[in-house]
């Protein structure tokens, strides 16, 4: 090592005189955020071996205590666990209540709307056998349920009252085999008999295979069975077939998509319309016609009156579309034809028609003189009328006029022809 520094001592000392200079320059300069560039190039050359020991440091402490020092860790697992599983049974108690209470407020509010009397209760068990659609309910004879009474949900029909307990009530399902109810359509008021098949769809008998029932179309209940009201939802269609002598249509009940929690038993039933049908349509609008078309899109009119009324209505169009006036035509005049067309007859015109109107008198035509006979015949002799005495009796002279003598009787043989 002598050596090499004897060897190298001018190269050596000019290195550390250079060092030395930029020490002192680093010391004195600084950077544009007023920092030494001593202290800057130091926490560069510093910084990656520091953070290389911090890694292997936290890798080291990490190992040890994950893999190696497993203190506590699985009590705290064992906590965690038991803090985790609580939560779950709150969150699904609180989820329960807030079910409980919808469905309690959904039924309060049935219970407003319709008008049969209806008693809350909750179904407390099933019956035994994979085939049995019966289920129990808390509520029995003490509190007025007797057997055949309806049980239903606000979403339809559930079942009826096959057996009433003290304290229970055991209810028949509408899809038990023994179940039957009538039903009618929402539509077209078919009515049919609805059957349990012991599967979650229901079928309706004796519907004529005539008779026009479609998928989507609502069943409700017709009343005819005596147990349930008219009015209540039954299910909606979801097959249709076509058989001999009755259809094959199954129902899909719609009182049982909730599930069976808490029902209604009808007490006092009172029948109910049977709803419309409701068709999505929107509204259309329509401009108003415009102020000239206005009163030439006023229809005419009918002429009203007898018979005998539109028939001189109609002449007198004709006579007036000729020129024609009936009744001031001087004798001789062209008649009106009336085997033209006749003019169309407006409603002012059918109301003059129909009005009634006081007679008026004819008008007397001047005499027309006879024909005369034909040479060599001999003319009819003058018929006498009876008339009244005081025309039959002569006219007084006028005074100062000389009387006339009157002439003899002479009989017609004895008269001259010439007369």
């Amino acid at each position: 090592m002598e050596s090499f520094l004897n060897r190298y001592r001018n190269i050596t000392v000019l290195l550390l005189v250079i060092f030395a200079q930029l020490v002192l320059l680093a010391v004195q300069v600084r950077n544009d955020q007023d920092v030494r560039m001593i202290r800057v190039w130091t926490v560069t050359a510093v910084t990656p071996m520091a953070r290389v020991i911090e890694w292997m440091r936290g890798s080291s402490i990490g190992f040890v205590r994950d893999y190696i020092m497993l203190r506590d860790t699985h009590d705290e697992n064992r906590r965690l666990q038991s803090e985790v599983d609580q939560l779950k049974l709150e969150n699904n108690f609180l989820k329960n209540e807030l079910n409980t209470a919808e469905r309690g407020k959904a039924l309060a509010v049935f219970q407003e709307h319709t008008p049969s009397k209806a008693l809350a209760a909750n179904v407390i068990g099933t019956g035994a056998g994979t085939n049995s659609k019966v289920v129990f309910v808390d509520r029995g004879s003490t509190a007025g349920v007797e057997r055949g009474m309806a049980v239903v949900t606000p979403d339809g029909i559930v079942g009826t009252i096959i057996e009433s307990y003290p304290t229970a009530s055991e209810v028949l399902l509408i899809t038990d085999p023994d179940f039957a109810a009538g039903v009618v359509t929402q539509k077209t008021q078919v009515r049919g008999t609805l059957k349990g098949q012991g599967t979650p769809l229901c079928k309706v008998d004796y519907v004529p295979f005539e008779e026009k029932v479609s998928v989507g179309d609502w069943f409700y209940t017709s009343g005819d069975d005596r147990v349930f009201p008219r009015g209540f939802p039954v299910g909606q269609v979801k097959a249709v077939r076509s058989a001999q002598p009755f259809k094959e249509i199954l129902v899909e009940p719609s009182g049982m998509h909730r599930g069976l929690e808490d029902v209604l038993i009808l007490i006092e039933t009172v029948h109910q319309t049977v709803p419309n049908e409701q068709t999505a349509s929107q509204p259309i609008y329509i401009a108003p016609a415009p102020p000239d078309a206005a009163a030439a899109a006023q229809p005419t009119q009918p002429v009203t009156g007898t018979e005998a009324d539109r028939m001189r209505a109609q002449y007198k169009a004709i006579g007036d579309a000729q020129g024609h006036k009936f009744g001031e035509g001087a004798p001789g005049s062209k008649p009106p034809d009336f085997n033209l067309k006749p003019p169309a007859i407006t409603g002012n015109q059918g109301a003059v028609a129909a009005s009634p109107e006081p007679a008026k008198p004819l008008a007397q035509s001047p005499t027309v003189p006879p024909r005369p006979p034909a040479v060599g015949t001999r003319p009819p002799a003058p018929v006498s009328k009876p008339s009244d005495p005081a025309v039959a009796k002569p006219l007084a002279p006028a005074p100062g006029a000389t009387p006339q003598p009157e002439p003899p009787d002479v009989p017609v043989s004895e008269r001259p022809h010439n007369e």
